[in-house]
Formats: C-alpha cells, structure tokens, sequence
C-alpha cells in the first residue's frame, strides 16, 4: 500500500536522512573506539564446538555431493563445479550458501563421506574467498559462517591433514576479525544481535584470542539484549520467530560457557528466562507458531528442540502488553490476537500490518491464521502477505491499516519498512470469576484516512466450546467518513479445515482435520 501525498514523502526522506546519519555515527564509532582489540590474535586452536541445534536432515547430504544445492526454495546444479562461482538466482540464495548453515546436513548424514565433502567444499571456499561478491562478507553473513564453522569444526576437521586445519584457523581467525570490525554496522535488529552472539561464540571456542576478547563480546551481547528483548519476553520486531531464532543460538553458547567454566551474564539468563515463556505463548496445540509479523511455520522439530532446554516452568503468560499480544486460552480452546502498533521503522521490514489480528484453535487442530510469512522461493508473495487483508481481521475499503514502503529508490536503502500505522492501541482484559476468557481493543490505523476506529472483542467461554466476537466501528473525531458497506470482515480457514454451508447460507459447518466440528454464524450487523 503506497504512502499518500506530500506527507508520506516527506516521512519518507526523513527516514532515509535519519538512516544515512545513524549508518555514518554507527561507522565513526566503530572506527575510533575499536571496541573489539581482543580480537586480533591469532586462532592457534579450537577449544570447543558450541552445538547446532537446527533441525537437520541427512537426506539432503546426497544432494549436495551431487552438486545440487537447493536453498530458500531455489535448486542450483553446478555440474561438478564448485557452487561459489555461480550466478545465484537471488540474494537470499548467496546467503545462505555462503553462511554454510547447510553443514549440519551433512553433519547429520554421519559418514566419511560426507565428512570429505564438507571439507572439500570449505577448502574450495577458502580458495576462491577474495574472489567473492560483497554478499559473502556482509556482517550477518559472516556471523552465520563464523557460528556454521565454529559448530562444524569437528566434521570439517575430521581425518584433515595438518596444513588444511592450519589453514582453516587461520581462515577462521581472519572472519572473526572481519565480523569483530563489522559487527556495529550489521542491520539493527536481530543481525546485529546474531553478530553479537557469533563474536562471544568465537571469543570462548577458539585459542589463541585474548581474554579481552569474551569481554567485549559479552558486553555487545548484553547491549543488544537489552535493546531488543522487551520485559514480556518478546522481540522488538514483534515477530514470534525472531524469538525462536534467538535462543536457537543463544542456548549452545549458555551450554558451551558452562563447559568452559564461565558464568553467563546476567543479562543474557534473564532474557532467556524472559524468552522460554513467549515461545509458549504463541504456539498452538498442535506445535506450530502463530503467524504474526514475518512468522512462516518454523518446523516444530526445532521448536520442540528448544523448549527441551525451558527450566523456568510456570503457566503459560495471558498477556504480553510490551510485545502488543494477547492470548485467550479456556479448556483447550486457544485464540491468540496480535494488540500492537508496528515496531520502529527501522525494525519493521518483515512486519505486518495486521493489527487486531486473530488466530483460533482446538487443542490440536488449528482453525482461523492469518496468511503469514510465504516460505522461501516465494518472495513474490512477501508483499501480499504483509498486507490487512492477509490477516484474519477487518479490512476498510481495500486499505491496510499500516503503510509499507513500496520498490523505489528509498525502498533499496531502507527496504520495505512500515512507514505508518497504528499508533494508539487500547486493550481491556478484565478478569472473569467464572473462567470465561474476555478482550477488548481498538486501533487508530484507520483513524487519518477514515476517521474511524476499529474496535473487536473477543470473547471464549469457560467450556472452551464457545468463541464469540464483535467489530465496531467508533468515530475517531477527525477525517471523513466511510461509507457503510466499505469494509471486509475475513476468517481465514487453515487448509486443513473443511467448511460447508447450512442453514439456507447463513451459517457455516467448521470441520477439522480430526472429525471436530464448529459451526460459524455471523447474524448481521447493527
């Protein structure tokens, strides 16, 4: 949805102004305080492997020994060739390729053989390095290939000859080094976080460092922490997955400090206490996340995986006012709704606009989402999928209640952020004596177009066997007026449900994947 007049550009460039000015301090900072000069020595030897919790699939090791490396949905064959000279088909490809997060796959297949490919394909990397596009050495790229060679140094070392391991430490040196220069400069949000944890997982894996080295990484670890883990355990994107993705490499540096004998920071146990208990919060019966916010469907291998390591017990939260969430849960019956404006637009180039927003389910079997993030290989639906009308709540007049940046000039140096939306989001939780489970909320996205507020309580009975809803429009005191029939009212259904029509059409037969049966009806409007 494109930004409308001489207001929308002015925010415009203002943001791409205060963007140059944060990138150029972000530069002169790093550039007079060095704050990583622990990370000059050289890596003489590995003390530890912090372990790699992603789910793996060794299946996919015969792939790439054939030479077909298949990423974010987009299959490259090199035909005997190395693939670090082809022409990738998109950037998010390189990526990937060049962060070498597809080691574990070959790390799960367990045999000689691939133990041999992986070492091939990393001597083959480090042969043509200097010959690499400027992808290959962005900072979170970097930091994903220092965290893929710290994890898989015992399958790449495995059987090596002496001159290879001393080449690949001193590879391996010369990107931490890399990483601890560049580190500031990685995209706000969680790469830069994910940069942060790269250079504290080398700092106490690898010898030869300085000491200072822990230290300084730490400090950046508990710095970025604290900016982007909100008290409720949320993410300062608002994006579920962010979360997921954080303790996906927070939780072996935890358990590789405590091999070490090094006593984790304050800061980073209590994010992580913080954190277990969002993953909760948004996970259906069934396993899988709620789709918020640039959320796809994370395998639920590896959200299972990560909750193993969740010692902090308790129930599950209600609310989670500082992430903008809210969850209604009664006798297996769950709804979760997304109660928050856009994070900054800094943060925002994954996010959504769907506010008031909802998601239901039945123990294990899910019923209303909302569309999500598009899995990879499907970029060209990114953008729709960010859109209201993607999202299980009201759209008015075919207009989404934020605006995104459209592909433009301000578009390549900002990317596709969120320029508008939401500002003021209210939300009424009352208790209840009797069980039942009640929200009310209202946003503004519509109030400078419309002069309308969206209002939506929801409502789950105690029985767990009833979910009643309500969506009102409210004056906002300003703008014109819609009209009466210019909005939509959408229920995505998962794909799993079946729905027929009864009652002569005004009612609707909900049938789940497991024979349970709801029926929709929706008698009008006042």
């Amino acid at each position: 949805m494109g930004v409308r007049g001489l207001t929308g550009t002015a925010r415009i460039w203002r943001l791409v102004v205060r963007h140059a000015v944060s990138r150029l301090g972000l530069r002169l900072r790093t550039a007079l305080t060095s704050p990583f000069s622990g990370f000059r020595g050289s890596a003489t030897g590995l003390l530890i492997a912090p372990q790699d919790i992603r789910t793996a699939d060794p299946t996919l090791a015969s792939d790439i020994y054939a030479g077909l490396f298949v990423f974010s949905g987009q299959i490259v064959e090199v035909n005997g060739h190395g693939p670090f000279g082809v022409i990738p088909p998109d950037e998010e490809w390189a990526r990937v390729l060049h962060g070498f997060s597809w080691l574990r796959h070959l790390r799960a297949a367990d045999t000689m053989l691939a133990r041999s490919n992986a070492r091939a394909l990393v001597e083959d990397w480090m042969r043509v390095q200097r010959h690499l596009p400027p992808i290959a050495f962005r900072p979170e790229v970097v930091a994903r290939r220092v965290m893929s060679f710290l994890s898989h140094a015992p399958l790449i070392l495995d059987s090596a000859d002496p001159e290879f391991t001393q080449r690949f430490l001193k590879c391996l040196g010369g990107q931490v080094r890399l990483l601890a220069a560049t580190a500031p400069l990685a995209p706000d949000g969680l790469p830069r976080l994910q940069a942060a944890l790269a250079l504290l997982a080398a700092a106490i894996s690898i010898e030869g460092l300085s000491p200072r080295a822990r230290l300084s990484a730490q400090a950046m670890v508990d710095r970025e922490i604290a900016r982007q883990i909100l008290p409720d355990g949320g993410h300062v994107s608002r994006s579920p997955e962010a979360i997921l993705d954080i303790l996906i490499d927070l939780l072996p540096i935890r358990q590789a400090l405590a091999v070490r004998n090094v006593p984790p920071s304050r800061t980073m146990m209590n994010a992580v206490d913080r954190m277990m208990p969002m993953l909760r919060f948004f996970r259906h019966g069934d396993g899988a996340f709620a789709c918020f916010n640039g959320t796809g469907n994370p395998a639920a291998g590896i959200l299972a995986t990560v909750l193993a390591y969740d010692d902090t017990g308790g129930a599950t939260l209600r609310s989670a006012p500082h992430s903008g969430y809210q969850r209604l849960e009664a006798a297996g019956t769950l709804v979760l709704v997304e109660t928050g404006p856009p994070p900054p637009p800094e943060l925002s180039a994954a996010a959504h606009a769907g506010c008031l927003s909802f998601e239901f389910s039945s123990r294990r079997q899910r019923i209303v989402v909302n569309c999500g993030a598009p899995p990879p290989g499907r970029r060209e639906w990114r953008a729709v999928a960010r859109r209201t009308a993607a999202h299980s709540t009201v759209v008015i007049e075919d207009t989404s209640s934020a605006d995104i940046l459209e592909p433009g000039s301000a578009e390549r140096i900002l990317g596709p952020v969120i320029l508008s939306g939401p500002q003021q989001v209210s939300v009424e939780r009352p208790d209840s004596a009797d069980g039942d489970e009640m929200m009310t909320a209202r946003h503004d996205g519509y109030a400078g177009r419309f002069g309308l507020l969206h209002e939506r309580m929801i409502a789950v009975d105690a029985s767990g066997s009833r979910v009643d809803g309500r969506d009102r429009f409210l004056p906002a005191g300003s703008g014109p007026k819609a009209g009466a029939d210019g909005f939509t009212i959408r229920f995505h259904l998962h794909p799993q449900i079946r729905a027929s029509t009864v009652r002569s059409g005004t009612a609707a037969i909900l049938v789940t994947g497991d024979g349970e049966s709801w029926t929709f009806t929706a008698p009008g409007h006042e």
